[in-house]
């Protein structure tokens, strides 16, 4: 994909996305990983795109600034988990354990253990929210498989298939238990129809709290690198 670099310190990159549907240039900070694109029309020059990026050099370093510096996950580093910031302390033995305040893992290969241990929670809470909603639905989903996705929470295939970012599990869980409500939605509903928004009312009720949530905090569940 080509693109054009801001100089500066640091430089920053900036990728040009062609698209069809695009009427004018516009511009996109990810809050996820800090990648800057730029989409513009097909009929668009790059010499257009280039000056586009340059005049706007003070906007896209502003967002950059916004965003959370990522954190390593390790022993004396905390994290959240449903919702509750923990402290990673040394365990006893070779488990994770989970206290009201503290996060207990072993000092070797901590991060990799760590993300072992909230895989593992995620799918046990994620499961539980999916049949129980499901249930409620009177539709069966066929698997539910846990990703690191980087640009959605939750998704439902045609085939009843149902994936979930395991970091949800970071989040309240109140968040958790509306995005398995909203992809169990989605076996019913396979849109985001007027249609599909009631049944997401039945199955959990008012989220416009949880909405707002994800899209505010996205970028803070998705700094901490194990």
């Amino acid at each position: 994909m080509p693109q054009v670099t801001l100089p500066g310190e640091p430089p920053v990159s900036v990728l040009l996305r062609r698209s069809k549907r695009a009427r004018r240039l516009s511009l996109r900070v990810s809050q996820l990983d800090g990648r800057v694109t730029l989409t513009l029309p097909t009929y668009a020059n790059e010499s257009e795109a280039v000056e586009f990026v340059h005049a706007k050099a003070d906007w896209i370093r502003s967002h950059l600034a916004r965003r959370p510096d990522d954190q390593i996950v390790g022993i004396g580093s905390r994290l959240p988990v449903e919702g509750v910031e923990r402290l990673i302390v040394p365990s006893a033995n070779r488990r994770v354990a989970l206290t009201p305040t503290e996060l207990h893992a072993p000092a070797e290969s901590t991060n990799r253990r760590v993300r072992a241990f909230l895989v593992e929670l995620a799918r046990d809470r994620l499961v539980d929210a999916s049949d129980r909603y499901a249930d409620r639905l009177g539709r069966g989903y066929s698997s539910i498989t846990l990703r690191d996705t980087r640009s959605r929470w939750g998704s439902c295939s045609d085939q009843g298939r149902l994936m979930f970012s395991w970091r949800l599990v970071m989040a309240p869980p109140d968040i958790l238990t509306y995005v398995a409500a909203h992809e169990v939605a989605h076996l019913k509903e396979m849109n985001h129809s007027a249609r599909f928004w009631d049944e997401v009312a039945r199955l959990y009720g008012p989220c416009d709290h949880q909405r707002r949530w994800l899209r505010e905090n996205a970028g803070q569940l998705h700094k901490y690198q194990f």
